[in-house]
């Protein structure tokens, strides 16, 4: 009898993939170092390399260096993060009151701390989210610093021309003319495995946020310099975690010291039992909603909300932000800046001081209910994957005060985010009606007040379906995602939060009883990116302009059905 062997397909094998990087990266966690040139550490790489994540785009070609993803996650991680052979995962320990400089990456708001020549320190707040994302970016980088060691050293095991050539301008600290410059751009590329113009192309790319990082010579010349020390020199590089972060991972240490602070100042505000409208989305959008045309009434007369916000954009305008700024804490704004580590800042709007005839014309409002219930605006800034869990389930716990619990009087919870899109384009809008866990059977279905119809018209593409609410952005293949789209789960698209947010949001309500079961929901998210397209992922760049009219229609959607709620 013939025996058949099942083959799994290539969805089948990424998703073991990525649950062999998690369990891999905990059991490392749990250990608390590993050497990536080590067992486990070729292990977590050879698991990456299996999954060829999108957004890694040609990690698995031995003879081309990433650079789309290589831009991408130098932007993640902190300047100077390529020098240094020992990285160590820190909780807050008191490094912010050190003689040490803090350094912020600019697309991941986390303190971290260059100890000396070789040693960086990164401060987690975030949960395991943080953590994972930061051990794939870092293995990322492994993989790709290998391949510029191979290209750098010849058959006969000596470095190259190119090599030397290269370090001489790094170490020299060459300021290097025009025509220099192109000479240079030479070498790299051929170090790289790139075209001379693919070269070029990231080198600007890194320039826009120069002050943030050490530009591409000095990345790629220090990648490959400690990569062959590791070889040569036996100058293992080795990624560590302290026991107090390993102690309080998943006790929600953060999210309840901010919680704490936003509830005190409700309290001392007299709006605890306000009706408060819950918001998760980017700080500016609701603040220039409310408060910008009032402002600056005469720069913006008789320009749409998007035509103020591309405005306001503008570098030479920033004193205009000053300006709203200052006139929103005169009209009922309270902005509580976060300094327990969750990195989430908060704006609360007390809707009874707002000058409702100075609103936008886009915003609509019922005078009447807002005199008679004043209704209480709150927003924060967007939580990272499972810390979305813990600041929610929080925040929705009652507050303790003078000797009873006030539980909060919760009316909606809003989420308006940036997704990955499986169908259409970047700046084109989902309305999701579930949330499905990737790696689980955990599923949210939940009755969205958004609705399909009530976005279309505006000249924007809009999706309404299940979203997955995946374990990184950055382990998504085309496989995986084209499985989601394709099977029956029909999903328009990934992101990272929702189903945490539902997970605190049902167990409030309809176990805890904590919030009302009656709170009306609002999700709706814009696309940044589609995985499946080449040359659309998170790595080829931001969405700009792109971004503003869809993130200022949901807005004003939202706005508009918390100030005009029949």
């Amino acid at each position: 009898m013939e025996t058949k062997f099942l083959e799994l397909t290539r969805a089948q094998e990424s998703r073991a993939a990525i649950e062999k990087l998690y369990i891999e990266m905990r059991h490392l966690f749990n250990r608390g170092f590993y050497k990536p040139s080590g067992v486990s550490g070729r292990e977590v790489s050879k698991a990456l390399l299996t999954l060829r994540p999108e957004i890694y785009g040609s990690i698995n070609d031995p003879a081309k260096v990433e650079l789309n993803g290589l831009v991408y996650v130098i932007d993640r991680l902190p300047k100077g993060i390529e020098e240094c052979r020992f990285i160590k995962l820190v909780s807050e320990e008191g490094y912010y009151s050190s003689e040490f400089d803090t350094i912020i990456p600019p697309k991941r708001k986390r303190n971290c701390y260059r100890i000396d020549k070789e040693q960086m320190f990164m401060e987690i707040t975030r949960g395991r989210s943080e953590i994972y994302d930061i051990l794939t970016h870092l293995t990322f980088l492994f993989i790709e610093a290998d391949k510029i060691k191979r290209r750098a050293i010849d058959d006969k095991g000596r470095v190259t021309r190119e090599w030397l050539k290269l370090g001489e301008i790094v170490e020299g600290g060459l300021e290097l003319e025009e025509a220099e410059r192109e000479v240079a751009f030479t070498y790299l590329s051929t170090i790289l495995g790139r075209t001379f113009e693919e070269t070029k192309y990231a080198y600007a790319r890194l320039q826009e946020n120069s002050h943030s990082n050490n530009g591409l010579f000095h990345i790629v010349y220090w990648l490959g310099k400690i990569a062959i020390e590791e070889e040569k020199q036996e100058k293992d590089r080795e990624i560590s975690f302290t026991s107090a972060l390993r102690e309080r991972i998943g006790h929600h240490i953060y999210g309840e010291r901010w919680a704490e602070n936003i509830k005190r100042l409700l309290a001392e505000k007299d709006l605890l039992h306000r009706p408060l409208h819950i918001i998760s989305a980017n700080l500016h959008s609701f603040l220039n909603s409310l408060f910008a045309y009032a402002a600056l009434k005469e720069a913006f007369a008789g320009k749409k909300l998007e035509e103020i916000a591309a405005e306001l954009s503008k570098p030479q305008n920033k004193a205009f932000m000053e300006e709203i700024e200052e006139y929103a804490h005169f009209h009922g704004m309270y902005v509580l800046h976060d300094h327990t580590g969750t990195n989430i800042t908060v704006q609360i709007f007390d809707t009874s001081k707002i000058d409702l005839k100075k609103l936008h014309p886009d915003i609509e409002y019922d005078e009447q209910y807002i005199n008679r219930e004043k209704p209480v605006i709150f927003v924060m800034d967007y939580a990272f994957g499972e810390q979305a869990y813990e600041v929610m389930d929080e925040l929705l716990k009652p507050y303790f005060l003078e000797g009873k619990n006030h539980h909060l009087n919760v009316v909606s919870i809003s989420v308006m985010g940036k997704a990955g899109i499986l169908e259409g384009g970047k700046g084109d809008l989902m309305i999701p009606t579930a949330h499905v866990f990737e790696g689980t059977a955990d599923n949210y279905p939940f009755e969205n007040e958004c609705k399909k119809e009530g976005f279309e018209g505006y000249g924007i593409d809009v999706y309404e379906g299940a979203m997955i609410t995946v374990l990184g952005t950055s382990l998504q293949n085309r496989d995986v995602l084209s499985y989601f789209k394709n099977s029956s789960w029909r999903a328009i698209g990934l992101e990272m939060e929702g189903a945490h947010y539902q997970k605190a949001i049902q167990s409030a309500s309809k176990i805890r009883k904590n919030i009302s079961k009656d709170v009306i929901l609002r999700y709706a998210y814009y696309a940044s990116d589609n995985p499946l397209i080449t040359g659309s992922t998170l790595a080829s760049g931001s969405l700009g302009m792109v971004g503003v009219k869809p993130t200022y229609l949901i807005t004003t959607k939202f706005l508009n059905r918390i100030l005009k709620p029949n």
